[in-house]
């Protein structure tokens, strides 16, 4: 059995999400939002980001991390600013010795529905069907745990 982490960096929202695999079994564990307090400053907001996903893989153990690559927005500093909490998720990840795995938003969409351009109801839809004992809240939430599966359903577990 292999415990799987999937995260979906976000500076206002990081998703996360815990699943096992066993062969071709897969079973949600847990998953949730990281909510960064908008009110605090750039470096304690990465901060925050960082120590909860710290906790989260002190808590679940995964033994590997599947992460999603941002995209460069027509906003460079938008861009930027997701690259910085995509990077306070994948230094925790790093600092507790778990391998990570990254993924395009489209390889993501393309592994849960085979159409790589698929938009988020479509995701939710195939989750149900996929980990019916999921039921994310949140876009970010049903994003980290298609990652998860995403990265579970590589060749490499096939």
């Amino acid at each position: 059995m292999k415990r799987i982490l999937g995260i979906d960096p976000g500076l206002l929202h990081t998703g996360w999400a815990i699943i096992d695999i066993s062969g071709a079994s897969r079973k949600y564990i847990a998953s949730g939002v990281i909510l960064a307090p908008t009110k605090n400053s750039m470096a304690d907001r990465l901060a925050y980001i960082f120590k909860h996903v710290c906790e989260i893989c002190d808590a679940f153990k995964p033994d590997e991390c599947g992460m999603e690559i941002i995209f460069v927005n027509k906003n460079a500093k938008t861009t930027l600013l997701l690259g910085q909490a995509r990077a306070a998720a994948m230094t925790a990840v790093a600092v507790k010795d778990i391998p990570l795995f990254e993924y395009e938003p489209n390889k993501v969409k393309k592994a849960l529905t085979s159409m790589g351009h698929a938009d988020k109801e479509q995701i939710y839809k195939m989750l149900s069907i996929l980990l019916p004992d999921a039921k994310p809240k949140t876009p970010d939430e049903s994003d980290a745990i298609a990652i998860a599966l995403t990265h579970a359903n590589t060749s490499r577990y096939v």
